[in-house]
C-alpha cells in the first residue's frame, strides 16, 4: 500500500552520519513535527541534526489525509468529555497558532495550498446530537461554524457543522521545502539512522548521549518526534491508544465534493480532493480500529471501495494507504519535557489523527519550552489537570491490553506447529510455536518467509496485518514487515528471523 503523496518520487536525499558529532538539538523523526521543530530551531541559531530511521515523511506524515483544519470531526467535544473547557480553549489556541504558522510557511515557499470549507456530518440520524453538540463547543471557543441542514452530497447525510476557508495540501510538498531550509540554515537530515536509545547524560560536557545503529551522536536536547516514543520513560506507551486507519484515491466521472468532509459517527467517513495530472482526485477514508487486533484489515480496505463504487459510480482506485495515529487518555497531544530526562529529553505525541496541525502546535511548544517565551495555550496546556473520565478512559485501555496480551500468548502456546503448518497462501501470515515460541509464517510476493512472533518492545504476540503484509503488535502498536524490519515503534529492534 502507498499513499498518493509518497507515489511520487522526491529528491530528498540524506547528509552523512557523523560518529561523535555534538549538535545543540538533536530531532528523533523526520515528519512534520520534527521537520518543523528543526527549522524554527535552526531559524534561532541552533545546529541541528534530524534522525530518521527509514526516510523523509515514511511513516504519518506521508500518510495522513492532509487536513489542516481547526474543525475536526467530534474531537472538541472528546477533548471536553475527559478534561474542562479552558483546556478545549487552549487546544483550539494551539491550532489556531499551528494553523496560521503553515499557511504562513506555504505562501512564503510557494507550496500549493487549497482552501476549503471544513464540514462534520452525521451519517446516520443519531449522529444529528452529535452535529449539533459540536457546534455548540466550537461556538465557545471562538470558531466561527454554523450548522447546515442538507448537503450537496450523493450518500444520505442527517446535518453538519461547517467551518469555512480551512486548508488542504499534499504533506509532501511542504516536507520538501522544510528539508531545503534546514540544509540552508546549516542542519543536517539523516535518513536510515535508526535512534535505539538516549542517555540524558554521558556525553561531553553532560550532554544528552544519542545511541543509533550508526553510533552515537551528542545534544544538548533531545526532541522524541517520532509517533510514539521510543523510550520507555514515563511509560507513554501504555498512555496511548494506537489506531490505523484507511485512505483510498479515485480519478471519478463527474463532479465530486469539493470541500472536506468527515462524519461523526461510524462507519467514519472522510472525503476531500486532490490535485493530479489528470484532474482532481477523490480521497475516501475511515474504517480505523486499534493497531493489531482487526482479523482482516483488508477487509476494511475492501468496505470503503465497495462504499465509494456505490455513490460515486465509475469510480477508479489509484492508491490505497494506511496511517497509524495515538490517542491520548484526555484527547490531547502529550508535548513538553520527558520524566527522568534531566531536562534533556523532549516528546510530542498523541495527536489523535489531527497531526497536520497538533504537529506545528508540538513544534512551537517544543521550542518555546526550551527557548523560553511559551504563549498562554502551551502554559495552560503544560498544566493541565488529569480528571476521572481520563483516567478511566486510560483505565479502559489499560485492561485491554493486557486481554490481548494473554490472548495472544493463549493462542499461540494452543496453536499448531511451525514444522505442521502448510506454507500460507499468497498475502497471508499465521502464528505457529516452535516449542513454547510463537513464530509468524507469511507469504508475500511468493516468497514464504518466518520470524518470530514476538514484539521486540513488551513481548506481546503478534497479528498478521492481510492489508498491509506486516506483522502488528495488538498491545502498542508496534509493526514490522514480513521480513522482520522494524516499520513504527515504540520497539526499536527487528524481529529476528526463524
Amino acid at each position: 500500500m502507498t499513499s498518493l503523496w509518497l507515489a511520487t518520487s522526491r529528491d530528498i536525499g540524506t547528509d552523512e552520519f557523523a560518529e561523535g558529532a555534538r549538535y545543540d538539538e538533536v530531532i528523533v523523526g523526520g515528519g512534520l513535527t520534527g521537520l518543523v521543530t528543526a527549522v524554527l530551531f535552526a531559524q534561532a541559531g541552533k545546529r541541528v541534526a534530524v534522525l530518521e530511521s527509514r526516510f523523509i515523511g515514511a511513516v504519518a506524515t506521508g500518510n495522513t489525509s492532509a487536513k489542516l483544519s481547526l474543525l475536526q470531526g467530534s474531537h472538541l467535544q472528546n477533548i471536553k468529555r475527559h478534561t474542562y473547557q479552558a483546556i478545549v480553549q487552549a487546544y483550539v489556541d494551539g491550532n489556531r497558532a499551528g494553523q496560521q504558522w503553515m499557511l504562513d510557511y506555504a505562501a512564503e515557499r510557494d507550496i500549493p495550498v487549497q482552501r476549503r470549507d471544513a464540514v462534520s456530518y452525521a451519517g446516520t440520524p443519531d449522529g444529528t446530537e452529535t452535529v449539533e453538540r459540536e457546534f455548540r463547543v466550537a461556538r465557545l471557543v471562538g470558531l466561527d461554524v454554523r450548522l447546515k441542514a442538507e448537503l450537496d452530497l450523493p450518500f444520505p447525510t442527517f446535518g453538519a457543522v461547517v467551518l469555512p476557508d480551512q486548508a488542504q495540501f499534499d504533506p509532501m510538498d511542504v516536507l520538501g521545502a522544510l528539508v531545503t531550509d534546514i540544509r540552508e540554515l546549516g542542519g543536517v537530515i539523516i535518513e536510515n539512522a535508526r535512534v535505539t536509545g538516549v542517555a540524558a547524560k554521558g556525553g561531553p560536557g553532560g550532554c544528552a548521549r544519542v545511541r543509533t545503529a550508526q553510533g552515537d551522536v551528542f545534544a544538548d536536547h533531545v526532541l522524541l518526534t517520532t509517533g510514539t516514543p521510543i523510550l520507555d520513560r514515563g511509560l507513554y506507551f501504555a498512555k496511548l491508544k494506537p489506531q490505523r486507519s484507511y485512505v483510498t484515491s479515485y480519478r471519478v466521472p463527474g463532479p465530486i465534493p469539493s470541500d472536506m468532509y468527515l462524519s461523526v459517527d461510524s462507519p467514519s467517513r472522510s472525503l476531500r480532493t486532490a490535485a493530479d495530472s489528470g484532474g482532481d482526485e477523490l480521497l475516501v477514508g475511515g474504517n480505523g480500529h486499534v493497531t493489531g487486533r482487526e482479523v482482516s484489515a483488508k477487509a476494511r480496505v475492501d468496505d470503503l471501495q465497495r462504499w465509494t463504487e456505490r455513490y460515486f459510480p465509475g469510480a477508479e482506485l489509484t492508491h490505497s494507504w494506511s496511517a497509524q495515529d495515538y490517542e491520548t487518555p484526555h484527547r490531547v497531544p502529550f508535548v513538553g519535557y520527558l520524566p527522568r530526562g534531566r531536562g534533556r529529553i523532549y516528546l510530542a505525541t498523541g495527536y489523535d489523527k489531527w497531526g497536520m496541525t497538533n504537529a506545528v502546535t508540538a513544534a512551537l511548544t517544543l521550542v518555546s519550552d526550551i527557548l523560553g517565551d511559551s504563549p498562554d495555550w502551551a502554559e495552560a496546556m503544560h498544566h493541565r489537570v488529569t480528571l476521572p473520565a481520563a483516567i478511566g478512559s486510560g483505565i479502559g485501555s489499560g485492561a485491554a491490553v493486557g486481554w490481548w496480551a494473554v490472548k495472544g500468548w493463549a493462542g499461540a502456546l494452543t496453536g499448531p506447529r511451525v514444522d505442521a503448518l502448510q506454507p500460507p497462501n499468497e498475502g497471508a501470515g499465521v502464528i505457529g510455536r516452535a516449542g513454547i515460541r510463537p513464530v509468524g509464517v507469511s507469504t508475500v510476493d511468493g516468497a514464504t518467509c518466518a520470524v518470530s512472533g514476538i514484539c521486540t518492545h513488551l513481548g506481546g504476540v503478534l497479528s498478521w496485518n492481510d492489508a498491509e503484509a506486516s506483522w502488528d503488535c495488538p498491545l502498542h502498536g508496534s509493526r514490522f514487515s514480513s521480513t522482520g524490519a522494524l516499520l513504527e515503534g515504540p520497539a526499536t529492534r527487528d524481529l529476528t528471523a526463524r
